[in-house]
């Protein structure tokens, strides 16, 4: 019995500032890494996937500003306009946390399926930005890295599972 209190209080215990910054280090590296065209339009918007998983899997830790920043830090990455990302960020994070609140255990599956409906909400705000602001892009690569995130949630999640509360 004591053994037991001890194990859930260490679980609780656990400080995940430095698995979140070197989760977002990493998919800063992974968001800019060169592709070929081809192989590029199919990359997934794996640093949205990432401050998902941690506002949903770390609600302490991971809030509205967290999203904000990542944002911001998406933004400068992809030499996006100043706000687009962060914008997304954190009307989708605002959403998540109000719809989710009541829930008190998130199972694999409620997350994937959360983090879906995230990954198609910020294609949807950014296919809007693009089009009122006039951009020309391809409709049909748009939609791409909605199929390879959803299909990549599983190992994200895997990955990052034990810092999850």
């Amino acid at each position: 019995m004591l053994s037991a209190k001890k194990l859930s209080s260490d679980q609780q215990g656990k400080d995940p500032l430095l698995i979140i910054v070197i989760s977002v280090l990493i998919c800063s590296v992974l968001v800019v890494y060169p592709l070929s065209y081809n192989v590029a339009s199919w990359r997934p918007l794996i640093m949205l996937m990432v401050t998902l998983f941690w506002v949903l899997c770390q609600p302490k830790w991971c809030g509205v500003w967290f999203a904000f920043s990542i944002g911001l830090f998406t933004d400068l990455l992809l030499d996006a306009p100043l706000g687009l990302n962060a914008l997304s960020y954190v009307l989708l994070t605002f959403s998540i946390r109000y719809f989710v609140r009541e829930r008190r255990v998130m199972t694999f599956s409620n997350t994937w399926m959360i983090a879906g409906l995230g990954l198609l909400g910020h294609l949807l705000f950014i296919l809007f930005a693009q089009v009122i602001a006039g951009m020309q892009f391809s409709i049909t690569r748009h939609w791409l890295p909605l199929l390879s995130s959803v299909m990549l949630w599983p190992v994200l999640y895997y990955c990052l599972r034990k810092w999850r509360i």
